[in-house]
C-alpha cells in the first residue's frame, strides 16, 4: 500500500469520508471503533480502487457493513464503554443532543442487521433495491428486516416519550 494513492483516492476521502464515518458511527455507536472500521474500508478498497465499477462509495459502504458484521460475530460483547457524549453547549441544542442520543440508543437495542438496514434506508435515504445491494441480501429480506426494527423502535424505551403533564384546570378531561 506505500505509493502514491490511485487517482480520485484522496478526493473520495475528502469529499465522502464524514458521511462514510457517520455510518459507522451509526453502526458501531462508538467513535473509535467508527474511525477503525472506515480505516479498514478505505484500506481494502485503495488495494481495488483502480477495479471498482459503478457507485465507488456504494463499493466502500459495503465493506463497512461486511467489517461491522464479521466483527460482531467475533467480537467480544463484555466490554461496556463508560464515557457517555458530552452534552452540546448552548440553549436550543438540548432537545437536538437528547433526541440523537435516543435514536443512538434505541438504534443499539436492534440486532447488526436490522440497524444496517435502518441506517442504510433511513440515514442515507437509500432505496431498498440500493439497500438490498449494498448489504448483499434480496430486497424482501430488506422489506423484512426494516418492518421487524421499526417495530422494536416503536415500542424502544429510549424513544419513549413521557407522559404530558397534567393541566390542573382541565380536572376531569380526558386527552
Amino acid at each position: 500500500m506505500r505509493g502514491s494513492p490511485p487517482e480520485g483516492f484522496v478526493d473520495f476521502v475528502v469529499a465522502r469520508g464524514p458521511a462514510l464515518h457517520r455510518t459507522a458511527v451509526l453502526l458501531t455507536r462508538q467513535h473509535a471503533s467508527a474511525e477503525d472500521l472506515v480505516q479498514t474500508a478505505l484500506a481494502k478498497a485503495w488495494r481495488s480502487w483502480g477495479r471498482i465499477e459503478g457507485d465507488r462509495e456504494a463499493y466502500v459502504r459495503r465493506i463497512i457493513v461486511n467489517e461491522f458484521a464479521s466483527g460482531w460475530r467475533r467480537r467480544w460483547r463484555g466490554e461496556v464503554p463508560t464515557a457517555d457524549l458530552p452534552e452540546a453547549a448552548g440553549a436550543g441544542h438540548d432537545d437536538q443532543v437528547t433526541l440523537r442520543a435516543s435514536l443512538v440508543a434505541a438504534l443499539a437495542t436492534l440486532p447488526p442487521r436490522q440497524r444496517a438496514v435502518i441506517v442504510l434506508r433511513f440515514f442515507h435515504d437509500l432505496t431498498e433495491a440500493q439497500t438490498a445491494d449494498t448489504l448483499g441480501i434480496t430486497v424482501g429480506t430488506v422489506k423484512s428486516q426494516t418492518a421487524k426494527a421499526l417495530a422494536s423502535l416503536r415500542v424502544s424505551e429510549p424513544l419513549r416519550e413521557p407522559a404530558a403533564p397534567v393541566d390542573a384546570s382541565r380536572k376531569g378531561w380526558t386527552r
